[in-house]
């Protein structure tokens, strides 16, 4: 699998360019410090020189706080008059939520898609379009109250990711907490992405600590299926193999001492 990072390095394009103030430029180096062991998912560069839009897969995250999320977005804004730049950053659970700051921050929604063919792909249909939600938000419908990305680093297991989100649709109101799981297989071929629905924050938490029943999941829409999801996986994909998650995993180093946890028991 070490083919799979042989990726070029993240391309900030801030040659020439310094940090607007000293805030900035601690900040930029505290975000960008092990960016060695980013993987470029997307890049894209306005032509004008004023805005770089980054989706990067940080392979260190294996080693921070448990559950940490394992996704670095960055949207650097420069003056090219000035020669200074400034920028935002923020990490993310999943791919689609990543690509969905990128896209509120005014990047190409085809500029967000994922651009290499490492990892595995979505393995159905469903998955796509829940995807596609996320990734579009609709009338901002969603807000991510706690998420989990549980990374064991073997191919013995394979990897879960859960996002829970308050969900402020109106057909939602009788259970407006929405779990998505995302599930990878333990040779990280495909994953598949579930929407399980909940009455309070509290139910899903017990859901996950317990797992004494199957995920409640959400009733799909009726035109759900078709020749949306289709899009949605098409553009999650490149060429039909490429994927909007994290390649591989890496083994950790040597036992190293426990790590603090999330507050939340969604989280675990």
């Amino acid at each position: 699998m070490a083919d799979a990072y042989e990726l070029s390095a993240p391309n900030y394009r801030l040659d020439g360019f310094q940090a607007a103030t000293e805030r900035i430029e601690d900040d930029f180096l505290s975000v960008t410090l092990s960016d060695d062991m980013f993987v470029p998912f997307s890049e894209h560069h306005s032509a004008d020189g004023r805005d770089s839009y980054l989706l990067l897969y940080d392979r260190s995250a294996i080693w921070d706080i448990p559950g940490a999320a394992e996704y670095v977005t960055l949207h650097i804004i420069r003056d090219v008059e000035q020669r200074t730049f400034d920028f935002a950053s923020e990490r993310h659970p999943v791919v689609p939520l990543a690509q969905n700051w990128l896209i509120r921050r005014d990047c190409p929604q085809e500029a967000a898609e994922v651009s290499h063919g490492h990892g595995p792909r979505p393995a159905d249909a469903l998955t796509a379009r829940l995807e596609d939600l996320l990734r579009t938000n609709p009338g901002n419908r969603y807000e991510v109250l706690d998420h989990y990305t549980d990374n064991p680093c073997s191919f013995d297991v394979g990897v879960e990711v859960r996002t829970l989100v308050h969900d402020r649709h109106p057909e939602s109101s009788a259970a407006p907490y929405r779990l998505f799981l995302e599930e990878t297989t333990k040779d990280m071929r495909t994953y598949t992405v579930r929407e399980g629905v909940f009455a309070s924050a509290e139910e899903a938490d017990t859901w996950v600590v317990e797992r004494n029943s199957p995920l409640p999941l959400a009733p799909a829409p009726p035109h759900a299926v078709g020749r949306r999801a289709a899009a949605a996986r098409a553009r999650s994909t490149i060429n039909g193999d490429g994927l909007a998650v994290a390649p591989a995993p890496v083994s950790p180093p040597p036992s190293t001492e426990p790590a603090p946890t999330h507050s939340r028991r969604s989280a675990r």
